[in-house]
């Protein structure tokens, strides 16, 4: 890496390190770049107001945020970033994109985001708008590689997911907090029909399982006595806690964003726990099958190696330390896969 970048980062940030976009403008942090952060999350507002944003997104595919413009134009002629890195950029007008290069015209921006973003809960006229602008945009989603292009932005790249080592790692649980939060068999993540189906085929076979997440209330009553809907998708420490207190985490995808891999796909096998996720491409090419983690492409097959291995806690805990093995070794942490990414970015000088 050359000399420090001075970045203007702009995402939804909090303090705790609760989502991936803090945890990367950490990581850049971490490499010993300058960051100039800038939370891009709408100040709390009516509950009439917030409905009236969803029926305007919904209708239109537009969101506004002109406060959010407003500042980081500002920023950009104040502070003189080298980098504009925009995380995910649906409600930014693509004007303030035009105005931060003519006032800095050797500005590189540069766009990330790991949702599908023509997923339409996800695709604004906004962000399709501002495409021409980037000078690149990481996708998560291999498949979104063309399809970025074609709406005019002029370098799309794929990346991998990654993980944060300050969260994402083995944690010592007292007994208290692994009875709290785990079960044999968990996951966390937000509701879906297909999941649900999954979670109740275990449940129904007398396997515990344990569902952190939102959204589930709607399934309670067709879950089997074994499940276990706990609560709200935890966060942060928690969320890596949750993940130590199961044998088994389960890694279920999001058909709706055409998830080949997930950031889970990382989280999990980082925090030193047995993954068994859904077979695909990626998947297998980022860990071997029954060697770094495990795969299903059905119920049936879920259910048969989900009672394979919590009849067999060598072969899941060795398992286990093979997918940390290859988080770390393999160059998956977010500081890694940043570094990569600038250097890509450096490339296109």
């Amino acid at each position: 890496m050359g000399s420090p970048y001075r970045i203007l980062y702009v995402g939804q940030l909090d303090a705790a390190r609760h989502n991936t976009a803090t945890q990367r403008m950490l990581g850049l942090e971490d490499l010993g770049h300058e960051l100039v952060p800038l939370d891009s999350q709408l100040s709390p507002e009516p509950a009439l107001l917030r409905q009236l944003r969803r029926v305007r997104r919904k209708l239109f595919r537009v969101i506004t945020h002109p406060s959010l413009d407003r500042e980081i134009l500002e920023q950009v002629e104040s502070k003189r970033p080298d980098i504009l890195w925009i995380d995910k950029g649906d409600s930014i007008d693509p004007r303030t994109l035009a105005s931060a290069r003519k006032l800095q015209p050797d500005l590189r921006i540069v766009g990330y985001c790991p949702d599908d973003m023509m997923n339409p809960d996800h695709k604004t006229r906004f962000f399709v708008e501002c495409l021409p602008h980037y000078d690149i945009y990481f996708t998560t989603k291999s498949f979104a590689v063309p399809e970025l292009e074609a709406l005019g932005c002029p370098k799309a790249v794929f990346v991998d997911n990654s993980y944060d080592p300050t969260l994402h790692r083995p944690i010592e649980l007292t007994a208290a907090e692994r009875e709290r939060l785990g079960s044999p068999v968990g996951f966390i993540g937000f509701a879906e029909g297909e999941r649900a189906e999954s979670v109740a085929a275990l449940g129904r076979a007398g396997i515990p399982v344990k569902v952190w997440g939102n959204g589930w209330a709607a399934y309670r009553k067709c879950m089997p006595p074994s499940v276990d809907l706990a609560g709200p998708c935890r966060w942060g420490e928690d969320y890596a806690k949750v993940i130590n207190s199961f044998d088994i985490n389960l890694a279920f995808l999001r058909k709706c964003n055409r998830d080949l891999q997930t950031t889970r796909t990382m989280e999990i096998p980082a925090c030193g726990k047995m993954m068994l996720a859904e077979r695909t491409n990626e998947h297998r090419a980022l860990f071997e099958e029954g060697v770094e983690a495990e795969f299903f492409g059905s119920d049936e097959e879920l259910l048969k190696k989900t009672r394979y291995y919590l009849d067999h806690p060598e072969e899941r805990e060795r398992i286990a330390a093979a997918g940390r093995r290859r988080c770390v070794e393999g160059g998956h942490s977010n500081q890694e896969r940043l570094e990569s990414m600038l250097e890509t970015l450096e490339e296109l000088r």
